[in-house]
Formats: C-alpha cells, structure tokens, sequence
C-alpha cells in the first residue's frame, strides 16, 4: 500500500530477513537495504546478497544494494582487530552499518529505518537499539527500536528460510568473526587480512 509511512529495512542476511518485511509491511511499506561491508571474503558477500534477492522476489519487496567495498569497514575497526566476537569492535560494526542506513533513509524520503540484526541469537538488542536511537537523534528521522529475537523470532527465522530455500551461514560475516569459527588466531594469519593504510 503505497499511503503506508516507507521504512528502509538494514539487512544483514537472508535468515534474518526472511520473515521481519513481511511483519514489518502491516504497517510499512518496506525496501530492503543490503550494506554490509563487515562480510569477508568478496564471494560471501556476493552469495549473502543473492540469498537475500531470493527472499525479496518472493516477498516482492526491493533491494537497495552496494558493490564490495570493505576498505572504509577496516578502517572503523582499526585498532579492534582482536577484539572476541561479541566485543568492543562489534558495536563500531553495528554504528557503520546503521548510520549508513540513517543516511540513506534520511536523503530518500523514507520515513522510518530498522535493522534485522536484533533477530540473531549472538546479537544484543541492548547494544544495537540505542546506536540505532542515537543516529535517529543524530539524523532526525524514526529508528523501529526492536528485538526481533524475542517471543520465538530467531526460531521463526529459521523455519521461514527453509521454506524460502535460503542457505544459511555459520559466521556472522567478517573475517575476524570467520577466523574465530574456524578456530584460528589472527597471528597465524594476519597476512591474509586487507592491507588498511
């Protein structure tokens, strides 16, 4: 419908989105915004985004989406490179990447952002809401202040992406966070990583 206020939707995978913008379109009229450049390697990336057209063909929702470009993501998290999953370089993340949605949803129109980041199980809405409620200070338009986790959501996210076909991911997107599944250590291979000047 289009009178419904536009909310512009950060999402991070397919898993997460596949059933938040169909919630979500009760009320908003929803696109959906694919700026992640925390995923490593250019292939994952790629693959992400292509999981996440699968889901939006059959929602029927548009995606907004931007080449692999990871250099300005390194240089935010510069110095917080052996920071643990789930520690002081994940919020540094999570403001990258929504502040980019602010921006954007601010100088198109949109009404409202949000961000399907809450609907993972490893993910603190505690610490994402109030980045969120900050940049939404900052840049003066709504931030949708959710935890999609809560009341089974992580769980409905898994059955909608079987449903839907999706291939889901066993790291959350950046190398740091992929070394760590793997069980490596950055000293044995910092000379894999982008060269950050």
């Amino acid at each position: 419908m289009h009178n419904q206020p536009r909310l512009l939707l950060h999402t991070c995978c397919a898993t997460c989105g596949s059933w938040i913008p169909d919630e979500l379109s009760m009320k908003y009229q929803v696109d959906l915004f694919y700026f992640n450049p925390n995923i490593h390697p250019e292939a994952e990336y790629y693959r992400r985004l292509g999981e996440i057209k699968k889901v939006s063909d059959i929602l029927n929702l548009k995606v907004i989406e931007f080449p692999f470009d990871p250099q300005p993501w390194f240089q935010a998290v510069k110095g917080f490179e052996h920071e643990p999953e789930g520690g002081a370089r994940c919020p540094i993340c999570f403001e990258h990447r929504l502040r980019a949605t602010a921006d954007y949803a601010k100088a198109h129109g949109y009404d409202a952002f949000a961000t399907t980041l809450t609907s993972g199980r490893q993910k603190k809405a505690e610490i994402i809401n109030p980045i969120g409620e900050k940049l939404s200070q900052e840049y003066g338009i709504e931030f949708l202040c959710r935890d999609f986790k809560k009341h089974g959501g992580s769980d409905h996210s898994m059955f909608c992406s079987d449903d839907y076909g999706v291939v889901r991911q066993n790291y959350c997107g950046c190398v740091f966070s992929k070394k760590a599944s793997l069980g490596q250590t950055l000293q044995n291979n910092s000379q894999s990583l982008p060269h950050v000047q």
